[in-house]
């Protein structure tokens, strides 16, 4: 009896011992989970304090070098202030005898544009320089050759033009008024100035502007802006005048980027708008800016900006241009399916599509982009639409005033249509402006489209400068092409809703002589 009571108590020790070594080992497996919790969590923090140390000193040595190079400009603009003082001052010499001459021989009558330019220019004399300007709007190129060379003459030459354009802008003061869009002009000028402002050392990181002339400038900007009203009432010219003059001079205002930003994407079809958003500080909205244009459908303009701010990578140009011609093919599409429409609305899409074709390989080809879109394909639908409508125009009869067209009036003699009766008095009651009409164009499926008797590219004529080679309008409103003379639209009667959108030639100006820009510069 006494061994059983022994046995029992023995298992029933043994079984509690193994309880509470159950027990234990929990315990320790539940610790170890628990460390091994705390070792990750510390490690990662561990990590994370590793990283955001790197990033610190990364950022550090990015102020460090910054603070250096800003240290080394600093030391180079104090450095080089005795010689570009010294060389102003001997420029203002030799400008003054310059413009001594020039008096002395103003009755001299010289029938060079040059030469006059750069009289005027050695004389200071503003008003007549911006009159000169105005009446020699067939001579543009050669302006706009001479004019940064002939700035050089002038003792002060951002006074000299800033006098030039207050004449006109922001409201004309002359005496003898014209409806005549001068913006061309004003732009015209301002973009010769940049070279002639720039320091001999430093270049545009230091514009040779007076703080007098920089104030007045700035004066003229604030007027100037508050003269638009709105910008979808602004003209095209006035903005990029405005804009550029804000450039030339350096007189942008922080506190006004989101302006400059409304105007630059209102007009964003203007050649100069992405080259004046860097210089106005927008480069840090480029990007957001080319999205905006993407989803609005106007690729082509996209794509100024992308090659502007150099980013190709970020928005690949080719599958823009593709874009472009499926949703300007698209948009076509239900007109010219639209039986009921008349001849001439049907004949539309087929323009509308050369139109975009054209402007398309246009951009490839001065964009180099042969080998990711080769233009033999477009150029062979290009042939076969235009084949087509040439078999449209084909006469059906013959040319008997029995067979007129049914809208055009026979003479009483039989020799020809007569012109529709109001087509005088519409001609003389016709807007005239300084531009040339909009023909049609494409800028994206979404925007209205019009109609013009011309075509709408200059692909169609002979190889010539769009706007002086001769006095018929051009085929397209080039946002670079300063008009030779005021003539009325070709379509009398149109009204244009919103400023035409147009593909001008993709590159620099023709002459190479591009203005550079300054850094944007704020008060």
């Amino acid at each position: 009896m006494g061994s059983a009571a022994a046995a029992s108590i023995t298992n029933s020790m043994i079984q509690e011992s193994f309880n509470e070594l159950e027990k234990q080992r929990e315990l320790i497996a539940n610790c170890t989970l628990l460390w091994k919790e705390l070792s990750d969590h510390f490690s990662s923090l561990e990590k994370d304090l590793e990283i955001k140390s790197q990033n610190l000193r990364s950022k550090r040595q990015t102020l460090d070098l910054s603070t250096q190079q800003t240290l080394d400009s600093l030391y180079q603009r104090e450095k080089s202030i005795d010689h570009s003082v010294d060389l102003a001052i001997s420029k203002v010499e030799e400008h003054h005898k310059a413009a001594v001459i020039a008096l002395a021989a103003e009755a001299v009558e010289d029938d060079d544009l040059v030469s006059k330019v750069r009289s005027l220019c050695a004389k200071m004399d503003s008003e007549g320089f911006l009159n000169l300007v105005i009446s020699k709007r067939k001579e543009v190129e050669t302006l706009r050759n001479e004019l940064p060379l002939a700035f050089e003459s002038c003792i002060d030459p951002a006074r000299f033009v800033l006098d030039a354009i207050a004449g006109v802008f922001p409201v004309d003061r002359r005496a003898v008024k014209s409806p005549a869009d001068l913006g061309w002009a004003c732009v015209l000028i301002l973009e010769a100035l940049v070279s002639a402002l720039a320091d001999p050392g430093l270049g545009t990181k230091r514009l040779m502007v007076t703080r007098i002339v920089k104030e007045k400038a700035k004066e003229m900007a604030d007027e100037w802006k508050q003269g638009f009203g709105g910008v979808e009432s602004a003209k095209p010219t006035d903005v990029h005048a405005f804009l550029q003059h804000l450039a030339t001079f350096g007189v942008g205002a922080k506190e006004d980027k989101g302006f400059y930003r409304r105007l630059i994407m209102s007009f964003a079809w203007r050649r100069q708008m992405p080259k004046l958003a860097i210089s106005l500080g927008l480069e840090d909205q480029i990007a957001d800016m080319i999205q905006e244009l993407i989803s609005k459908g106007h690729q082509l303009d996209a794509i100024n900006f992308v090659y502007e701010a150099g980013l190709q990578d970020k928005f690949p140009p080719v599958p823009l241009l593709k874009s472009f011609l499926k949703e300007s093919k698209k948009a076509s599409t239900p007109v010219s399916e639209d039986r009921n429409n008349s001849g001439q609305a049907t004949s539309n899409p087929s323009r509308k599509q050369q139109s975009a074709l054209r402007a398309v390989i246009k951009c490839i080809e001065d964009r180099k982009l042969e080998a990711e879109f080769p233009v033999e394909p477009l150029q062979k639908r290009l042939e076969n639409i235009e084949k087509a409508k040439a078999e449209k125009k084909k006469p059906a009869g013959g040319n008997s005033p029995v067979n007129a067209p049914a809208n055009k009036r026979t003479r009483g003699n039989n020799v020809g249509p007569m012109p529709p009766a109001k087509a005088g008095r519409l001609i003389n009651n016709a807007y005239v402006s300084s531009f040339p009409a909009a023909p049609t164009f494409i800028r994206s499926p979404t925007h209205t489209t019009y109609s013009a008797p011309v075509h709408p590219y200059p692909y169609d004529r002979p190889v010539a400068h769009g706007v002086y080679g001769n006095r018929s309008p051009p085929a397209i409103r080039d946002p670079y092409a300063y008009p030779t003379e005021e003539v009325a639209p070709p379509a009398i009667g149109v009204a244009y809703s919103s400023p035409p959108m147009t593909y001008p030639h993709y590159g620099a100006y023709g002459n190479g002589l591009a203005p550079g820009y300054q850094q944007a510069y704020y008060r």
